[in-house]
């Protein structure tokens, strides 16, 4: 019998259990599902003999170690600040580890131990970072091994709303933790390369610094810089590119409009509102507005963010209701971005009808028998309903695909490690198509710039 312990078991892990409930009875598998809140496992293991679920402590030292001790392999859907814990423990009693989060410096540093003791900690194998590794390096490699030189890639994934649930002047709704969403972009400066240059955007432009994306049959979209994306040179093996850019792609205007909230301050989740809970969103809107004993706060946002009143940026502010002055927000000692999040979560939230959808574009220049090449590769996933998301399948898909090739022997390669190589990307890309998780890729003109007039 091979064991699997899993911890957390919150939304993006639904196609995970449904996956591993499949595989159960042909790989005669335990299942051990540790949460807080089991309400999801139950419904998806139901009376299912392989599984065990249990509503432990994992943050008590004894019982995480004796859970840990008695699995084969521990799937860690924790936060990522807890990963660590969780580590430490799988080394110790020798057990594999997958996580879908990006490797942190802690974790890097455990490698020698995880590889002395043949153990395999694959990390970074959900969506973004995940499933973006691995699509990109099976075209990087491809590329490479028919002769050609690389030039330009550029990478960007969205967690949207699906067009038929589309239903708000935003475009956009909550797929995934909205903390997420509101603090984005924050703690660092954007880092890329373009024709050759390094470019950085600090956070206070990031959101008017956006290009155009086409998506095959379903429009066009825009995409802002995520935070680095020099640290993917030497990861995929890029250290000779000119250009080099991953983003996150939304709907066209959301960026603009969401940049209001950045200029006023009200993403900063650095410091704590004063008597917040008694505080209407009109309330906390004005909190970042000159005083004037005549002027409205609307008129007043209008002036100090120079904003039309037919300008369908503004149509997207009152779509919110920024200005009730009567409904407290209710939340106490609450910081600026926690208010934000609050006030967007009771008009993003996902509807019991409503579908998600992923959207992945790659770009891949390169140089072939002195010609400039160029080959586009688009994802998009659509949701089949609230507990089955796009963002649980393209997230907890290749997590449960990776622990069982691991438990198998498939993938062995020991170490602390992401899905680069082709030992595991070719198999897991694979198996995903048989979930609708499928790229498509196809030759454009290249998109040709030259350094010598770009700068």
């Amino acid at each position: 019998m091979k064991k699997i312990l899993l911890i957390g078991a919150g939304k993006s892990t639904s196609s995970l259990m449904a996956y591993l409930k499949d595989h159960a009875g042909k790989e005669n598998l335990e299942i051990t599902i540790v949460d807080k809140n089991l309400s999801l496992a139950q419904k998806i293991a139901g009376d299912d003999q392989h599984f065990i679920l249990k509503t432990a402590n994992i943050f008590d030292d004894i019982i995480r170690g004796t859970l840990i001790k008695n699995t084969d392999l521990v799937i860690s859907m924790l936060p990522a600040r807890f990963h660590m814990q969780v580590a430490l423990d799988a080394v110790k009693y020798g057990k594999h580890m997958v996580t879908a989060s990006y490797i942190s410096d802690e974790l890097k540093a455990l490698n020698d131990k995880v590889t002395a003791k043949n153990l395999v900690f694959m990390n970074e194998i959900g969506l973004d970072p995940g499933i973006d590794h691995m699509s990109a390096m099976r075209i990087i490699d491809k590329i490479k091994q028919n002769g050609g030189q690389m030039e330009l890639f550029e990478s960007f994934t969205g967690g949207l709303v699906a067009p038929e649930s589309d239903d708000n002047l935003w475009h956009y709704k909550f797929t995934w933790n909205p903390r997420n969403v509101v603090v984005a972009g924050q703690g660092g400066v954007a880092k890329f390369l373009h024709a050759g240059k390094y470019k950085y955007i600090p956070y206070h432009r990031l959101f008017r610094r956006t290009e155009f994306l086409d998506i095959d049959g379903y429009g066009r979209f825009e995409a802002y810089p995520n935070r680095d994306s020099l640290k993917y040179q030497s990861v995929y093996g890029l250290e000779n590119i000119s250009t080099l850019y991953r983003g996150t792609i939304r709907r066209v205007g959301f960026s603009r409009a969401w940049n209001i909230f950045v200029q006023l301050g009200m993403t900063d989740d650095t410091y704590i509102m004063e008597d917040s809970e008694n505080m209407t969103k009109r309330d906390f809107v004005n909190s970042f507005l000159p005083f004037s004993p005549y002027d409205s706060v609307e008129l007043k946002l209008r002036h100090y963010m120079n904003i039309d009143q037919d300008d369908e940026l503004w149509l997207r502010l009152e779509e919110l209701d920024l200005f009730d002055g009567k409904t407290k927000i209710g939340l106490k000692n609450a910081t600026p971005a926690q208010i934000l999040q609050k006030i967007l979560e009771d008009k993003w939230t996902l509807k019991p009808q409503d579908k998600d959808m992923i959207v992945m574009y790659h770009k891949f220049g390169f140089k072939k028998d002195d010609k400039f090449k160029q080959i586009d590769s688009q994802l998009v996933v659509k949701g089949e309903n609230q507990i089955y998301t796009a963002m649980a399948k393209t997230v907890g898909l290749p997590v449960a695909i990776a622990s069982l090739k691991i438990l198998n022997g498939e993938i062995k390669t020991p170490g602390v490690q992401l899905p680069i190589t082709k030992e595991i990307y070719k198999p897991i890309l694979k198996e995903l198509e048989n979930y609708g998780i499928v790229f498509n890729d196809k030759e454009v003109p290249f998109q040709c710039y030259d350094p010598d007039k770009i700068n």
